[in-house]
């Protein structure tokens, strides 16, 4: 059995949205974007832990944008066959294993139903969350407590490992048993006759017998906190043992592995339950820990969890270990709030990522989260950006904007992903000019590049379709590696057409435009060289290393780019996020 879909109507900030999710979804997006409400609709139909006041509605639960008076969430499961549930739901579950949950609330009474079916069109109302009682789920907050969960789940945990037991593990035991309780009574007499702890209690016995002659022969005294062996047992605590030494547990990320792995063993130690179908939610599993320890807790995640997991996570590390059509992505849309990228996990997601290939890593990642993407061509690029948008004081990291390169993986096949996962991006390639192989003549590789981007993805006007037929043929054919000028200019009204969709195509390429646009006095000087040619050419060599070092050094020099061309492209990004 499994959860297949979310629909939320004027929750929260969701006005309207369907979200498709599969056996482990990974649920990402920028802060306050919905995610925590998405597992939150979840928890009012499945949470055993939601009391009936926590799920009454109250007016933050109705879409924030505008006047709503009702809310609506249903969640649609496949694959039901569980007895369990099929003798729970009768008639409510379809012949080929489909069934509906809703809840709807209204502002202004307050009021809430339930209701169960196996289509939206049959849903019909049943009396509150009885279901629960074999269809649940398991939450866990991102904020997470290890010494209360211990205190609260150390029963269950040690009554379970005692029951599993053999006779001679029991045998054992207990002669350990009658042992430690020898030893608890004589360390019980041995700390109270020590004389600090002693005459630390004579003030409090002295002041008790001012006060009342009931219990005068009783005496307040300092012990070891237990009275008993079951009591030692039950105050147990957790350390982490290093040689022969117990230590206090550890740091906040410590801490998060240990309660994360204490309640993956907690619900996995139990054999699997015939009578019940369990779902999870974790938020954020990533708190505190480095990036290995991420990636090696979201593979621990999802490999130990029996049932269907919900992961919430801002981390690029996590999300590299989850397959592509297992992301849902939320992203704001306007004023219709909240919304998942290709409606959830996709099929179209997938396909875009399988282009790839071994390709896809942390870096790639990080894209998943951002609001906007400029792709570049290579290293050299992005540090140059990087540089600029510094000196230009365009922040970054508050716009929420990467600046990545498609070398060796390709503009085409970063823009559909973009493009499935609903997050902006702008395009620079370079112009490039190549020979077309077998024949004597050359081609606009660049213009071309980003033409085909620009098809692929925009709808194209009927005036921008005949600019293109006029001039597409003039891209390639010419005889020379420097195209003739009636070849130029076809290049230059195409060019014209892809800035509409933030496509941009450089004069040559990147060291050529900074020359060409403001650079080549600091640019001849660092190098040390006599002319424009000459620097060039060094830089061209070696171009990540050149950057790197010009910027080190001649940072300050790129303010004179501020009103350049190529500090538009850097601010059409800025642009596609504000507006």
């Amino acid at each position: 059995m499994i959860i297949s879909q979310i629909r939320l109507a004027g929750f929260r900030n969701f006005k309207e949205a369907t979200i498709n999710v599969t056996n482990k979804t990974l649920i990402i997006g920028s802060n306050d974007i919905g995610k925590t409400n998405l597992l939150y609709a979840l928890r009012i139909l499945l949470d055993r832990g939601l009391s009936d006041l926590d799920i009454e509605p109250k007016d933050s639960d109705f879409f924030c944008h505008e006047d709503t008076s009702q809310l609506e969430i249903i969640v649609k499961f496949e694959e039901v066959t569980d007895d369990c549930v099929v003798s729970k739901l009768p008639g409510r579950i379809s012949d080929d294993g489909i069934l509906y949950l809703a809840y709807r609330a209204w502002r202004k009474s307050h009021e809430y139903k339930f209701y169960a079916g196996h289509s939206i069109d049959t849903l019909e109302e049943i009396q509150e969350r009885f279901y629960r009682r074999v269809l649940h789920l398991k939450y866990i907050s991102s904020n997470r407590d290890l010494n209360s969960y211990v205190r609260r789940e150390k029963r269950n945990l040690l009554k379970e490992a005692k029951d599993k037991r053999t006779e001679k593990d029991i045998e054992d035991d207990d002669s350990n048993l009658a042992i430690i309780e020898k030893d608890l009574l004589k360390t019980n007499k041995d700390v109270s006759s020590l004389k600090y702890i002693k005459s630390a209690t004579e003030v409090i016995n002295s002041e008790l017998k001012e006060l009342s002659i009931h219990h005068s022969d009783h005496n307040i005294i300092f012990d070891v906190g237990v009275s008993d062996l079951n009591s030692f047992i039950e105050n147990l605590h957790l350390s982490s043992q290093v040689g022969n030494s117990n230590l206090a547990v550890g740091g906040d990320g410590r801490n998060n592995q240990i309660f994360l792995a204490l309640w993956a063993a907690r619900n996995e130690i139990q054999d699997v339950n015939p009578l019940e179908v369990v779902f999870y939610c974790i938020e954020e599993p990533e708190a505190h820990l480095h990036p290995h320890q991420q990636r090696k807790l979201a593979q621990y995640l999802i490999e130990k969890l029996r049932g269907q997991v919900f992961i919430t996570s801002h981390s690029p590390q996590i999300a590299a270990e989850f397959s592509p059509n297992s992301i849902v992505r939320l992203f704001q849309d306007g004023k219709k709030g909240a919304k998942a990228a290709s409606k959830g996990c996709s099929n179209i997601i997938e396909k875009s990522f399988l282009d790839f290939g071994y390709r896809l890593n942390v870096v790639a990642a990080e894209a998943f989260f951002s609001s906007a993407v400029f792709l570049v061509e290579g290293i050299s690029e992005v540090i140059f950006f990087k540089a600029l948008a510094k000196q230009l004081n365009i922040d970054l990291d508050k716009l929420n904007l990467s600046i990545l390169m498609a070398d060796g993986v390709g503009f085409e096949t970063f823009t559909k992903i973009l493009t499935a996962l609903n997050i902006e991006w702008v395009v620079r390639t370079d112009n490039d000019i190549f020979k077309v192989p077998k024949k004597p003549e050359f081609r606009m590789a660049g213009v071309q590049r980003g033409l085909a981007i620009y098809e692929a993805h925009f709808d194209i006007s009927e005036d921008e379709e005949k600019i293109i037929q006029a001039n597409r043929s003039l891209l390639t054919g010419f005889s020379t590696g420097t195209p003739p000028s009636e070849n130029q200019v076809a290049a230059v009204r195409i060019i014209d057409i892809l800035e509409n969709g933030y496509i941009y195509i450089a004069g040559k390429d990147l060291e050529t435009d900074l020359m060409d646009q403001g650079l080549e006095a600091s640019l001849i000087d660092f190098f040390e060289t006599d002319s424009k040619a000459d620097a060039l050419a060094i830089m061209q060599k070696k171009k990540a290393t050149h950057m790197f070092n010009f910027i080190q050094k001649k940072h300050e020099s790129l303010k004179a780019l501020k009103d350049s061309e190529i500090a538009k492209q850097l601010r059409a990004c800025c642009d596609l996020i504000t507006n």
